[in-house]
């Protein structure tokens, strides 16, 4: 398979370090500063550092970040007692200082590792658990809802970005991912209310351990549309046998027609081919990879 050129991680803005989140910690929430403090994480929009052994104080690390994360802390406390699977609501919010221009958080430190780093056939084993934690996730948002510009949004909203990546492509994979999605554009579109989204919830955002699911982190992308968007990782997670798992356990919500379905793979298309053009030792290159798999084994 020939890969689209890399897509480099967006480049941080302002600088995080052990003793910025330290000196934040001693002015903002004193009764927290002296617990261990650890890097964790680097993320695309987030740096993250373990704070005790039951803390994380994430920090954005751009600027468009910044507006994410404030949704995530003004939403995720109200979603939280309302899904199967614990999720990463801020139990402090920080503000600005320091020298440092954006709001933070301290959020639990939740259990379990990425489940990028673990094989499709062991994804495949967290089919159920994944399908009922949308089930739970999807039901109609309010009219303040985040809105977001690249998720649940109609197919053709995308159209031009998604194409554009897939003919940097060589055939056979372009002309049949191309007709993917198509498909997935010529098929009926969302008409019901704006639903909940994750948004983003690919395996490197799913903690597993012991190969079941542990929690779902990183809602930074959280919004409310078509829930395509979120279905269509699907394709990024399973092999066929866990996918058509997840989709049988979801088959008895009417939400989930399967018209759905053909969106959602035009879906997986957009993530399978961005992630795919990662750096290679990026745990979402492989993600990307498996999908692309995925779609084409399908077709």
């Amino acid at each position: 398979m020939t890969l689209p050129e890399r897509t480099l991680r967006p480049p941080a803005d302002v600088a995080i370090n052990e003793s910025l989140v330290r000196d934040l910690l001693r002015a903002q929430f004193p009764h927290l500063a002296g617990l261990r403090l650890e890097f964790a994480d680097n993320g695309w929009d987030n740096v993250t550092y373990r704070l005790g052994s039951d803390l994380a104080v994430r920090l954005p690390r751009r600027e468009s970040a910044h507006a994410l994360l404030l949704n995530e802390v003004r939403w995720l406390p109200f979603l939280a007692p309302r899904l199967p699977l614990p999720i990463p609501a801020a139990r402090h919010r920080g503000k600005p200082g320091e020298g440092y221009p954006y709001h933070w958080a301290v959020v639990p430190w939740l259990p379990g590792n990425s489940a990028a780093t673990v094989s499709a056939e062991v994804r495949d084993g967290y089919c159920a658990s994944l399908a009922a934690f949308f089930g739970a996730l999807h039901v109609p948002a309010p009219a303040d809802a985040p809105r977001n510009p690249v998720r649940g949004v109609p197919l053709k909203n995308r159209d031009d970005a998604v194409r554009g990546r897939i003919q940097g492509m060589q055939e056979p994979e372009r002309s049949r991912l191309l007709s993917i999605w198509d498909r997935g554009l010529a098929a009926v579109e969302h008409t019901g209310p704006r639903l909940w989204l994750h948004g983003d919830p690919h395996p490197h955002n799913v903690l597993a351990s012991g190969g079941a699911l542990s929690a779902v982190i990183d809602f930074g992308d959280m919004t409310a549309g078509d829930p395509a968007s979120d279905l269509a990782v699907a394709w990024l997670h399973f092999t066929s046998r866990g996918r058509t798992k997840f989709m049988e356990r979801l088959a008895g919500d009417a939400l989930y027609s399967p018209g759905i379905w053909v969106r959602a793979r035009a879906w997986a298309v957009n993530y399978a081919v961005l992630m795919s053009g990662l750096p290679p030792d990026d745990a979402l290159h492989t993600v990307g990879v498996h999908g692309i798999e995925q779609l084409l084994a399908e077709d």
